[in-house]
């Protein structure tokens, strides 16, 4: 299999979305290794290579249903179910030796992304919720490089002990609320195809406009969470800024859809180093 191949299937740019917050669930942890974050890097990419990798398996007629996708490499036949397994074994292992090699809490628990991952395709199917669902998806991604540090010390008390409280559970709410949002803008451009293959999105549920206005104040409630959750200058501007950016652009024009789904996704990806560097700033600085 061709490496541009790969990386084009699993959408290795989009892992832009969750990595820095990882980063933050490390540092929140305390004062991580850079062995730690070697294997926490590891543990990332498998993750979010396997819940793509599962994305892609489960939607296969989903996507070939729907002009936008239909051209995505399992329904175009560009390559093979026998290969997309082959790869969600792969980054199934990169996942479990990563976790494996922070501490055996997090190895024990690293089936609860493994699930969260296969239940989102089918949610679709069945629930506008799903933008929610894929939004606990990321917000897992915190608290799992958070527990790979934290546990190594702490063992089952980090999570029975309550330790995680509140301010991890913040920053992982308010992850699962911007992925949200972003879904509900991102999402506006399928809301025909749903509508006519009874996919349950938000915008083809209730319109377009109340989507935005949905991700609008969502926006506003993981700001919130997030500035609660860490008292300190430079994580509060960054959070401020890039609350600002994300409602100027889900707000923006959408005549065209591409341009606006572009905005939308550089200022997604955005939002995590932003509030990393404010993060990083305020620790080191």
């Amino acid at each position: 299999m061709e490496l541009k191949v790969l990386l084009e299937f699993i959408k290795l740019e989009h892992t832009l979305f969750s990595l820095p917050f990882v980063f933050i669930g490390a540092l929140l942890a305390g004062d991580p290794s850079i062995t730690q974050l070697l294997w926490i890097f590891v543990a990332a990419i498998g993750a979010r290579g396997l819940a793509m990798t599962l994305n892609r398996i489960i939607d296969k007629d989903v996507d070939a249903a729907n002009p936008r996708t239909a051209q995505r490499h399992l329904p175009s036949g560009r390559m093979s179910m026998r290969s997309a397994w082959s790869l969600s074994f792969i980054f199934l292992s990169m996942l479990l030796l990563g976790a494996w090699r922070l501490n055996m809490i997090a190895l024990q628990l690293a089936w609860i992304p493994v699930l969260a991952f296969v239940i989102y395709p089918f949610l679709k199917r069945r629930t506008w919720l799903c933008h929610l669902w894929l939004g606990i998806c990321l917000g897992l991604a915190p608290a799992g490089a958070w527990l790979g540090v934290y546990g190594v010390d702490a063992g089952w008390d980090a999570v029975s002990g309550m330790h995680w409280w509140p301010q991890l559970f913040l920053v992982c709410f308010a992850v699962m609320l911007w992925i949200s949002a972003f879904d509900l803008g991102y999402s506006q451009m399928d809301i025909d195809s749903d509508l006519a293959n009874g996919i349950y999105s938000f915008p083809a549920r209730f319109g377009p406009q109340t989507a935005i206005k949905a991700a609008v104040i969502l926006t506003l409630l993981w700001g919130t969470s997030l500035a609660i959750a860490v008292q300190e200058l430079w994580w509060q501007a960054a959070t401020a800024l890039m609350v600002v950016a994300n409602i100027i652009v889900l707000t923006s024009s959408r005549n065209d859809m591409v341009a606006f789904q572009n905005r939308l996704f550089r200022t997604s990806v955005s939002t995590g180093w932003v509030l990393l560097a404010g993060l990083s700033i305020g620790l080191f600085i």
